[in-house]
């Protein structure tokens, strides 16, 4: 299990909902001293969708923990329609359909949904779960909010 994010893949780049490109090193840093649920997603992922339901549970049962979303999707106008229609509060960012960028392969993405708990620190806490109702999701947060 990786605990830390390499300098290069902190490097890619995402866009916010204002259109502004933005490093994720830049992103993650703005949730220092707070835990972070990452949520990797898209719109045409079947699974990101039928976990949606979980995932506001898990916000819900969570609010002092901040959601981001990094949107896999093929273009931002698929990524916002998502957004709006699925009602997914939270952080959003679009990293195009990028799998195999710096950060993807970083992290070794293979499947969508990935959701990876950083810490107060953003050192990642839980580096592998795809569904937000796995039990080790909350156990995570559960365990960090102890430290």
């Amino acid at each position: 299990m990786k605990t830390e994010f390499p300098a290069a893949a902190l490097q890619d780049s995402l866009v916010d909902l204002q259109g502004n490109s933005i490093t994720i090193e830049k992103a993650l840093s703005s949730y220092k001293g707070k835990i972070v649920l990452l949520d990797l997603w898209a719109t045409w992922c079947g699974d990101c969708i039928k976990n949606i339901p979980a995932l506001k549970t898990l916000h819900e049962k969570n609010p002092d923990v901040e959601f981001v979303y990094l949107s896999m999707d093929k273009n931002q106008e698929a990524w916002k329609n998502g957004i709006e229609k699925y009602t997914i509060t939270g952080q959003h960012f679009y990293m195009g359909n990028n799998w195999k960028g710096t950060f993807g392969t970083s992290i070794d993405l293979n499947w969508i949904p990935r959701y990876l708990v950083l810490d107060q620190e953003g050192k990642i806490a839980d580096y592998y779960s795809v569904k937000a109702d796995d039990p080790k999701v909350q156990e995570t947060i559960n365990h960090l909010r102890k430290k």
